[in-house]
C-alpha cells in the first residue's frame, strides 16, 4: 500500500454544492468549495468512537 505522506484533495457534489474533501495525516477535512472552515475528523477520534459522540452533540446544538 502507497503511505498517506501528503495531503490528498479531491472535489464532489453533494446535492447542488461543490466540496472539497482533503484527506491527510491527521485526518479528513470537508470543506465547502470556496470556503476556508468545514468539518475536521481526526483519525484517533474516528477509530475511538468519539466522532460519533462529536457528530451527535453537533446535531443536537444544531437544531436548538
Amino acid at each position: 500500500m502507497t503511505p498517506l505522506d501528503k495531503p490528498l484533495r479531491r472535489e464532489l457534489q453533494i446535492g447542488e454544492q461543490a466540496y472539497t474533501l482533503i484527506i491527510d495525516p491527521d485526518g479528513l477535512k470537508l470543506v465547502e468549495k470556496g470556503k476556508r472552515k468545514g468539518v475536521t475528523l481526526r483519525w484517533d477520534a474516528l477509530v475511538s468512537g468519539d466522532a460519533a459522540l462529536a457528530t451527535a452533540l453537533q446535531a443536537s446544538l444544531g437544531e436548538a
